[in-house]
């Protein structure tokens, strides 16, 4: 009788394990894949670019302080130029954060897709800015 009785505990639990193995099986191959290949299509980098730049612009134009510094240093040399956003956004690190946040995209992208979005001046001004 014991042996009826370990044989057929064994029995119910080797079914449970196999339907229990069988659901999530089914589970992982019915969901869609998390991490789904980035579209790096040149339109969909366009794309986050031409987005991001605009949030930014917006962010930019709804903090005066915030934007007058970025056109400062657009008309300066670089290294004046990285001064004068360091000084501003040192002042105001919440802005600071706030436009990481907002360009961040970009270097998601890029580093997705392995591609150079932005020009050469904007790319290295970009990488210094999003460094800290």
């Amino acid at each position: 009788m014991k042996f009826t009785g370990i044989t057929a505990r064994r029995g119910i639990a080797g079914t449970c394990a196999a339907g229990l193995l069988g659901g999530v099986a089914a589970a992982m191959i019915g969901a869609p894949t998390a991490a789904a290949a980035p579209d790096c299509s040149a339109s969909a980098v366009a794309g986050t670019v031409s987005s991001t730049t605009g949030a930014a612009r917006a962010y930019l134009d709804s903090h005066p302080g915030a934007n007058q510094a970025v056109t400062t240093a657009f008309t300066q040399p670089r290294p004046q130029a990285a001064a004068t956003l360091r000084g501003y956004f040192t002042a105001n690190p919440q802005e600071y954060y706030d436009l990481r946040g907002i360009l961040a995209p970009i270097g998601d992208t890029q580093r997705a897709c392995n591609v150079t979005a932005l020009s050469p001046e904007l790319a290295s001004a970009y990488s210094e800015f999003m460094a800290g």
